[in-house]
């Protein structure tokens, strides 16, 4: 069986084969296959092409890489890695660790006549939108064809080094959690093993085995918030960093106020804190949090809707089994609503605003937004609610809205993850 790829392999690949305008940068959460993706496509222009790459990591022991790396899908990439490049100690990555491998990138390019540079990990390098500003500058001036990809573990671990003297020279290219068509397409789950299990390719293989999921998860969730979210600003307390993500993990799917998560940390913090805390986890793409619709402008701000960006990290940190978890009704209706809101997030074009409405005890899940355009979505999967109030009472306050079920009595869940957010935006089946 063929390796899987998932759609980014082909977009580098267009990139890759055209003349280099800009640098390409990879972002996204940790373990979304961000490494895996540039070595696909690697494989494939040298396969295809007869054009060579080479790959770097700064995370790498040593800066020398022997061999060929293998992605995780099994499919070996074609890199070629120049056998005298100075070692930079590990953990004191410099302007000149990147210098060096550019310089060697150039070299192939100019023999070869094209080659391709990736650097992994690039924010583990200070600063390194400097070097690589001037660096790329003068290729350039020079018409070299060398192409230059960048990539990091979340969007704003990358910011960190960026500087404006990069603006209109990088190409974002996201890498989202996995998705409902591609965990199914590359290990066979269904809709419920991907509510459960979540978009984690690297554990799909432990799903037999709970506990080894779990200690899997729980090894991801420390690596995420202690390594890259502390790696993003300056964090005072990282235990409460951790104990706010376990918190703000299990109200998924809800409103809810700092001052209720202050409460829940039983901490002396102030709001601001918890609230910037929140944003380097909502940067690492952990968890997002959505403001209420209003319809207009307002100064007050209201409790923000918390959704973890992959179910996940709701389920293995929890005591419920598989089974459990399917029969306990309200608690898998957190978990449906949770990956709903994950894939609306997730699939947004630039310019449409997700967030959710409540008015007194009348709720709607979501809200769509974009250009005079505004959807209100109902997830119905078994948690007690008792009709659709909500929508109705939503379409009265806004006339030109329009409404949306998913699950019970509505468009099925599996359905409505199949789909980008845009296509319900603009679908109108009345």
């Amino acid at each position: 069986m063929p390796p899987f790829h998932r759609a980014q392999v082909a977009n580098l690949l267009s990139r890759l084969r055209e003349e280099p305008r800009r640098i390409i940068a990879l972002s996204g959460p940790r373990q979304s296959g961000k490494t895996t993706i540039v070595l696909q496509a690697l494989a494939r222009l040298r396969e295809e092409d007869g054009v060579r790459g080479l790959y770097f990591a700064a995370d790498e022991p040593s800066p020398e890489l022997g061999g060929l790396p293998t992605a995780s899908s099994g499919h070996t990439a074609s890199i070629v890695t120049p056998g005298s490049l100075p070692v930079v100690p590990n953990g004191s990555l410099d302007a000149r660790w990147i210098v060096h491998r550019w310089e060697a990138a150039r070299a192939k390019a100019d023999s070869a006549g094209r080659a391709v540079l990736v650097l992994d990990e690039i924010q583990r390098v200070p600063q390194w939108s400097t070097p690589v500003k001037g660096l790329w500058d003068r290729d350039r001036m020079e018409g070299r064809r060398l192409h230059v990809v960048v990539l990091g573990s979340a969007p704003l671990l990358m910011q960190s080094g960026l500087s404006e003297s990069l603006v209109g020279r990088t190409e974002p290219l996201p890498v989202p959690h996995w998705s409902l068509g591609e965990m199914a397409a590359a290990f066979g789950f269904g809709l419920d093993e991907f509510l459960f299990f979540g978009g984690y390719p690297g554990t799909a293989d432990l799903i037999h085995d709970l506990s080894s999921w779990r200690r899997t998860v729980a090894d991801l969730i420390e690596r995420t918030v202690e390594r890259d979210v502390a790696s993003m600003s300056r964090v005072d307390r990282p235990a409460l960093l951790r104990n706010l993500f376990d918190a703000a993990a299990a109200y998924s799917a809800q409103p809810v106020t700092l001052r209720t998560l202050l409460g829940e940390l039983d901490s002396r913090e102030n709001a601001g804190t918890i609230a910037r805390y929140l944003e380097l986890l909502e940067a690492a793409e952990l968890i997002v949090g959505l403001r209420k619709h209003r319809g207009e402008p307002v100064i007050r701000r209201s409790p923000p809707k918390l959704v973890v960006l992959n179910t996940a990290l709701v389920t293995a940190p929890a005591v419920r089994t598989f089974e459990g978890a399917r029969a306990d009704r309200s608690y898998w209706g957190r978990i449906v609503e949770s990956a709903v809101g994950a894939h609306l997030h997730q699939t947004r074009s630039p310019g449409v605003h997700l967030g959710y409405w409540r008015d007194d005890r009348r709720e709607v899940d979501f809200v769509l937004r974009a250009e005079g355009r505004v959807l209100g979505i109902e997830v119905k999967s078994g948690r007690p609610r008792g009709g659709h109030f909500g929508l109705e009472a939503f379409q009265a306050r806004f006339p030109r809205a329009r409404t949306l079920l998913v699950g019970e009595g509505g468009v099925e869940v599996a359905d409505f993850l199949s789909e980008p957010a845009s296509h319900w935006l603009e679908h109108d089946d009345r």
